[in-house]
């Protein structure tokens, strides 16, 4: 026997995969569960009074919650461009969603390095399950990133029952509930092989809009609920369309919930659960009438009588960058590692991604590779908590709806936002103070918030330079 698995290895060898044969039997599955539009509020484990979501709440119960978790873009397509670079959109050339009305062939550009790429180098059976969002043509197809496998669809939207997904290469039309029949793949696709590692994205289309329908299960709790809302009294908010929106969001929620159930039963059953690491995250947060508005990063006002347009802001828009639309739940599931109960504190972001799975799936960092993020697989060991840096930065230009060029750091306790198109939107909030971002310090005259101003004003420009930001030319170095 042992003489024959030298020789099985000595074959490997030859064709350059001895090492990925050896590598592969010590490495963990990773299952990454990512949801569309999903904010942190929308949560049992996080208080929320309706949200009905016992199988997602497992997963931060049993792992490590991530409370300070952000995206470094609050819209679909640069947030998820981020996850997968490690770098932020702007450096991918991506800055808003991708509009397949106006840039058909817009997407990630041929020969970017991935971290499923390394996976798969590494032995990893790989595979995308739900959303693509990063370009239509064959040449950003994912499997030209790194996926073996994929089944879903590559544009931003799609409705919520009887959907168009790719399927074997082939767009077919299928019956039934879009999260049913990801789920229904997802499945299929863990249950395929045991002897190899596997990675598999799954990317749910739910919460984002249009929310129904949905199971009778899903939808039943919700049907004649009169929801809790977050400001009821924000002035000239329409709180019959913000409650009618609630009941029909958090039943799409729910509808992933179920299906994330569904799910880790098939995990159990396989007898996967000791060796696969769960993620559980989104790709950017969402508002339900906070501070007027729903959406995300590109928010609607949803008021009864809206506020007049200026020269880039239609009637209707609020262009943002709350941490509402840029917080995201997260959760790590890491058998062995995480801790129940176990919460980290410190602020990580979606380009964190990167060297963090490189580093659970014990694969090298490219020497030449140039990645923005930082691995947190110290803070999920809890380690070196006390040298962690904060700070955050995101960027934001809007192109479709608005036009914008939004940058802004963060640290816990305040928060500056520029929009170098339209300065007269900057916003400065004190986040220890007023955590739901009501009052806008950015003109006050007291020394002390001037100061704080003209360094996190600083803190912007030194990030700007050193992505190559090309608004950079456009912006005042004065705060």
């Amino acid at each position: 026997m042992h003489y024959f698995l030298k020789s099985v290895l000595a074959i490997l060898a030859i064709f350059g995969m001895g090492s990925q044969f050896v590598e592969g039997a010590s490495q963990p599955n990773i299952l990454f569960i990512f949801t569309d539009d999903q904010a942190p509020w929308a949560l049992g484990e996080s208080g929320h009074p309706h949200a009905h979501t016992p199988h997602i709440d497992r997963l931060f119960q049993e792992g490590a919650y991530l409370v300070n978790s952000f995206t470094t873009t609050p819209v679909c397509s640069p947030s998820r461009a981020s996850l997968v670079t490690g770098r932020y959109g702007s450096e991918s050339g991506i800055t808003d969603w991708l509009n397949p009305r106006v840039e058909p062939e817009h997407g990630l550009k041929p020969g970017t390095v991935t971290w499923m790429q390394l996976l798969k180098q590494a032995g990893y059976r790989t595979g995308l399950i739900g959303k693509w969002h990063l370009g239509l043509l064959d040449k950003q197809h994912p499997t030209q990133f790194g996926y073996d496998y994929f089944m879903g669809f590559r544009g931003g939207g799609n409705v919520p029952k009887d959907p168009r997904l790719e399927v074997n290469g082939k767009e077919t039309k299928l019956k039934g509930l879009l999260p049913d029949l990801l789920v229904d793949d997802a499945i299929r696709f863990i249950s395929k092989e045991q002897g190899t590692p596997f990675l598999l994205s799954l990317h749910f289309r739910a919460p984002h809009a249009r929310w129904l329908p949905v199971a009778e299960e899903d939808w039943a709790p919700f049907e004649n609920l009169d929801p809790q809302i977050p400001n009821p009294g924000y002035l000239d908010l329409n709180v019959k369309r913000v409650k009618k929106m609630t009941r029909e969001y958090l039943a799409s929620v729910a509808s992933v919930d179920r299906n994330v159930g569904r799910l880790l039963q098939e995990l159990k059953r396989n007898q996967l659960q000791k060796n696969t690491i769960i993620i559980f995250s989104s790709d950017h947060g969402y508002n339900m009438g906070h501070n007027g508005i729903w959406h995300k990063g590109n928010g609607h006002w949803v008021l009864n009588q809206n506020p007049k347009p200026t020269k880039n802001i239609p009637a209707g828009q609020r262009p943002n960058m709350y941490d509402n639309s840029l917080k995201i739940p997260t959760a790590v599931l890491w058998p062995g590692v995480t801790q129940p109960r176990q919460v980290i504190k410190q602020t990580v972001s979606n380009l964190d991604w990167f060297p963090t799975l490189l580093e659970m799936a014990n694969i090298s960092k490219p020497e030449k590779l140039s990645l923005r993020g930082t691995s947190i697989v110290p803070l999920l060991k809890n380690k070196n908590h006390e040298s962690w840096d904060n700070g955050f930065y995101a960027e934001y230009s809007t192109k479709h709806q608005s036009k914008t060029h939004m940058r802004m750091y963060r640290t816990p306790e305040w928060k500056l936002i520029r929009d170098f198109l339209n300065p007269e939107r900057d916003e400065l909030y004190h986040l220890t103070k007023d955590p739901a971002e009501t009052a806008n310090l950015i003109d006050s005259q007291d020394p002390n918030v001037i100061k704080i101003r003209q360094k996190l004003h600083q803190k912007i420009l030194s990030q700007m330079k050193s992505i190559d930001d090309k608004v950079l030319p456009q912006v005042k170095q004065g705060a």
